[in-house]
């Protein structure tokens, strides 16, 4: 028998008693097993995996002080435009909300970057030119929007061809070069892509109609973003299915340019149907959509059912 001292006793603490037991406890009951959760040679977390607090848990679990990270990126995003205002403000003739500083900002974070909104950086290339190089000491990459097509006021295109003169010290020229590129895709035909600075920060800028920007963060600027947070091929990009189309009539396509239309995808009938037209303007289909219909370059109608390939945005 176990000494203690009976449940109904009135015994002074300290004093002596008896319990009787009734059956015998099992070997090891209550008795958690050494290495039962990760044994020593395991592993216990894959590179690239994102430390949220049961990543945490386990790392302290396992006696780790510390573990080496690739810290989330610091994306700055500037929207150029003297005609742009901001929400909330009174609209004058020829002026429009900055819409596309908060979308991109919103796409940066739901990448998983820590994002800096700059809106609306007048049309002036000195201007822009020391926004950027201000904005440079917070910033692992820089993402504009507006002024890279062949317009008067194509202000980024402007302030940002010449920038790596090596004749320049010090500044946002140091070392740097922007190119700028007509892309065989719809919408989204302007890009420009480099680096500023001295420490050549990487700078993507994408055009600044709205659905072109949001077209062209969603595969350019994305990848990018998760690729320096070092996560796994196969989750840089948003994933991909194939769907049967459903329209009241055939989609048209230019020749020579791959189109991305706006969808809504269907998982459990199989299907993608367009919404809305294809300006690149329509910010409500945009709002409306949860996948981008995928038109190739050399398709210039799809027929309602036929497959086609979807880029899932949710």
């Amino acid at each position: 028998p176990v000494s203690s001292m009976p449940a109904h006793s009135s015994a002074p603490e300290g004093a002596s008693g008896e319990v009787r037991v009734h059956r015998p406890a099992e070997a090891r009951a209550h008795v958690r097993a050494q290495g039962s959760d990760v044994q020593a040679g395991d592993r216990a977390l894959d590179a690239g995996t994102i430390l949220g607090p049961p990543q945490i848990a386990l790392l302290a679990a396992i006696g780790r002080g510390t573990v080496r990270v690739r810290p989330r990126p610091r994306v700055v995003v500037v929207s150029t435009g003297s005609e742009l205002i901001q929400p909330g403000e009174q609209l004058a003739r020829g002026q429009i909300y900055d819409s596309n500083s908060f979308a991109l900002t919103a796409a940066a974070r739901d990448a998983g970057a820590i994002a800096y909104r700059v809106g609306a950086v007048a049309d002036e290339a000195e201007t822009l030119r020391s926004t950027i190089e201000d904005q440079l000491i917070r910033a692992d990459l820089v993402v504009t929007t507006g002024g890279v097509s062949v317009g008067a006021y194509d202000v980024v295109k402007e302030a940002l061809t010449a920038i790596g003169d090596p004749d320049e010290e010090g500044g946002i020229g140091a070392g740097s070069g922007v190119e700028f590129r007509k892309l065989a895709m719809q919408p989204g035909k302007p890009q420009g892509f480099g680096s500023v600075g001295p420490d050549h920060t990487p700078l993507l800028a994408l055009p600044g109609n709205p659905v072109s920007s949001y077209v062209s963060f969603e595969l350019f600027v994305r990848p990018a973003i998760r690729t320096l947070m070092g996560l796994p091929a196969e989750t840089v990009q948003r994933p991909t299915t194939r769907a049967q189309l459903t329209a009241d009539k055939a989609l048209t396509s230019p020749q020579g340019r791959r189109q991305y239309l706006r969808g809504v995808h269907d998982p459990e009938a199989g299907t993608v149907a367009p919404v809305g037209g294809s300006g690149s303007h329509l910010i409500a289909a945009l709002a409306q959509a949860d996948a981008l219909i995928v038109v190739p370059e050399d398709v210039t109608s799809v027929e309602p059912g036929t497959e086609v390939a979807v880029v899932l945005l949710g």
